[in-house]
């Protein structure tokens, strides 16, 4: 499976962007890292319950770019060993996605990298609650897909999401993860919001 994701990214080859600096644009990497084994997986974060912004939510490692980082993958690399101890030295980046923005207007770049299987992540206790994997054949399984409920908005909508040993895939994340999943294994999901009422 590792060498069919090679060979479908080998067109979104890895690049060292540098933040645009615009006035007002906040701009953000992460690493959608995938783990070299049998039954490779993606690794995630549980944000902390605590935090003032997206408290307890599932993102991939990755945060700000900050003046010293010398591209955005750079931040995400440096995020990611913050966040989780990861190593850059065992990232392999072999693709940049597409670029997306938050709903809070922040620019974010996704690398997707492969990493060696069985590492010893240890999440960081002032940002992260969990780290955790998910199996690649269950995220590329669209009946594992399912929908849940969330106060946004001002309203209530129905969102896509996957639900997985408690925790709740959805939002932006899904949405870097759909494009990943969609280019490499052709795997379609539905992201369609429903509103409810």
């Amino acid at each position: 499976m590792l060498d069919l994701i090679r060979t479908k990214l080998r067109e979104l080859p890895a690049e060292h962007h540098q933040p645009e600096h615009r006035e007002n644009l906040r701009e953000a990497a992460v690493l959608l890292a995938v783990t070299r084994a049998d039954e490779p997986s993606v690794v995630f974060i549980k944000r902390a319950e605590h935090l003032n912004s997206h408290s307890g939510q599932v993102a991939f490692p990755g945060g700000m770019w900050e003046p010293g980082d010398k591209s955005l993958l750079h931040t995400a690399l440096r995020e990611s060993e913050e966040e989780i101890a990861l190593p850059p030295g065992k990232v392999d980046v072999i693709a940049t996605l597409p670029t997306r923005s938050t709903i809070f207007g922040v620019r974010v770049i996704p690398y997707v990298g492969l990493i060696p299987a069985g590492l010893d992540f240890v999440p960081e206790p002032g940002e992260l609650d969990a780290v955790f994997e998910v199996p690649l054949s269950y995220l590329g399984d669209p009946g594992n897909l399912t929908r849940t409920r969330f106060e946004m908005r001002g309203g209530e909508f129905d969102v896509p999401c996957y639900l997985y040993k408690g925790f709740c895939i959805w939002g932006f994340t899904l949405g870097v993860l759909a494009e990943f999943l969609d280019h490499c294994l052709d795997v379609s999901l539905d992201l369609q919001y429903r509103q409810c009422g």
